[in-house]
């Protein structure tokens, strides 16, 4: 009989952690909860090498532990991507097509905002150059003049 402390690597998943999975996989209709923790752990990795700051503390202390392990592991790059050289980033790192990997970035991000908050969000996408407003699934934002 094998015991549990002998796999550590085989301890489930956190509940919050397992609802984000389960969010993602029915918003972004994958087939497999592999496949959306496959985007969930792409987009996560990507935003953690945009977002600096308080902000990104903050999200970081929103998001279930194992999403906010992988978001904190990276570290942020010295010149942030617009929010479309962001997707492309990301298809280049895994080969996959622009199209889908825009729909991984979507279905990850939505949910992410959700666990962000309105208030968060809004200083998230101040912080980040344009075009991420659309990926978190809401309107851009426009400058006040």
């Amino acid at each position: 009989m094998m015991s549990d402390q002998s796999a550590p690597l085989q301890q489930p998943y956190g509940r919050a952690y397992e609802q984000m999975l389960e969010k993602v996989r029915y918003d972004g209709a994958y087939p497999t909860r592999e496949k959306a923790e496959e985007a969930v752990r792409l987009v996560l990795a990507g935003l953690g090498r945009q977002l600096t700051g308080d902000e990104r503390v903050e999200l970081a202390a929103r998001l279930p532990l194992e999403a906010a392990r992988i978001f904190t592991a990276q570290i942020p790059d010295t010149q942030p991507l617009t929010g479309w050289a962001f997707v492309k980033d990301l298809a280049a790192r895994t080969g996959a097509t622009l199209a889908t990997t825009r729909w991984d970035t979507g279905s990850v991000l939505c949910v992410v905002a959700a666990l962000a908050g309105p208030d968060l969000l809004t200083r998230i996408l101040r912080q980040l150059p344009s075009g991420y407003a659309l990926l978190f699934g809401r309107a851009e934002l426009t400058q006040a003049a």
